[in-house]
């Protein structure tokens, strides 16, 4: 899929590029999106540039990933993918500045590209590297977003956790944390990938000669990096509230062991009495008392009270 944007208009999607094909001049963002090899080699053409592939965008080499080729400047970023949905993953996109004219390759729709192509209309786009810079507000944006949405997650886990009833089941909030985690994590690591994007940014010829642009790159890099921070301490709090939701799921066990432990102790001499009692011997001479039974009864009772006052006076209880 190929979209273009044009100053003043809506994005728009190309039915089909024919051969020759060339952008209009007043067109400053291409898009390509799990494009197919047609569109690929219309828009190399066009611009006459070598878009990197998919084993280049995915390497962790910052030669793959951020450098100049005639003229044009590459840059490749890890952006979370899906974050609210279970099958949340990274996915690479490409930025290119070329010609005046901001090329994006990706090959999984990302609402941060949605949003930013619904309100491009209103921003007064009138450049390529303007709309790189407002591109990159948006999917700053949406990855801080997406650090709220997981940060009340984790607070309302936080809060079932310490205030739950007894014995209550711990599965749901572990698989909150655990997916608030991984979120959390692969946001941080976007938000790493996004900074080295926006460091390498400057280098581009279009972004140096203009002091507005340089402006909005640096405050483009103290969100990355304050956005950074907040979600290494978000990891964090997560990471204690597992050790946390951990360590009651223990306690609890614990005490339920100390329980059945416990009435296994008190009911072993009332045990032992009523086995001895039980046995079919001739001479067991209590069996002819008059009061033999209540005397047994008696007697389990005391020694089933007794290991309580001792377990209770030793602090065991």
């Amino acid at each position: 899929m190929l979209n273009v944007l044009r100053r003043g208009h809506r994005a728009a999607q190309l039915e089909q590029v024919v051969p020759g094909w060339r952008p209009d001049p007043d067109v400053i963002w291409i898009d390509l999106l799990t494009p197919t090899r047609e569109e690929e080699l219309a828009v190399e053409s066009a611009l006459d540039l070598q878009l990197p592939t998919v084993e280049e965008m995915e390497a962790l080499e910052p030669s793959s990933r951020l450098y100049q080729e005639d003229g044009a400047t590459f840059m490749t970023a890890t952006l979370l993918a899906h974050s609210h949905a279970e099958a949340h993953h990274a996915t690479p996109v490409t930025f290119v500045l070329a010609k005046g004219l901001l090329v994006t390759l990706r090959y999984e729709p990302l609402r941060a590209f949605t949003v930013f192509a619904e309100r491009a209309p209103d921003s007064h786009l009138d450049s390529g590297s303007a709309a790189l810079l407002g591109l990159m507000d948006a999917v700053i944006e949406r990855l801080a977003r997406t650090l709220d949405d997981m940060g009340d997650k984790v607070k309302d886990a936080s809060t079932a956790i310490f205030n739950r009833p007894k014995a209550g089941n711990f599965r749901p909030l572990l698989t909150e944390l655990a997916h608030a985690q991984s979120v959390t994590s692969l946001t941080r690591n976007s938000l790493v990938s996004l900074a080295r994007t926006l460091s390498y940014a400057s280098l581009a010829t279009e972004l140096a000669a203009d002091p507005e642009c340089r402006a909005h790159l640096r405050a483009l890099q103290r969100d990355s990096q304050s956005l950074t921070e907040h979600a290494g301490y978000q990891s964090s709090h997560v990471a204690f509230l597992l050790d946390a939701a951990l360590g009651l799921i223990n306690i609890e066990q614990n005490g339920i062991i100390k329980f059945f432990s416990v009435v296994a102790v008190v009911f072993m001499p009332p045990t032992l009495i009523a086995s001895i009692y039980g046995m079919n011997f001739d001479v067991l001479p209590e069996l002819h008392w008059a009061a033999g039974y209540p005397m047994a009864l008696v007697a389990m009772l005391i020694a089933a009270v007794l290991p309580v006052l001792w377990f209770k006076r030793r602090g065991w209880l």
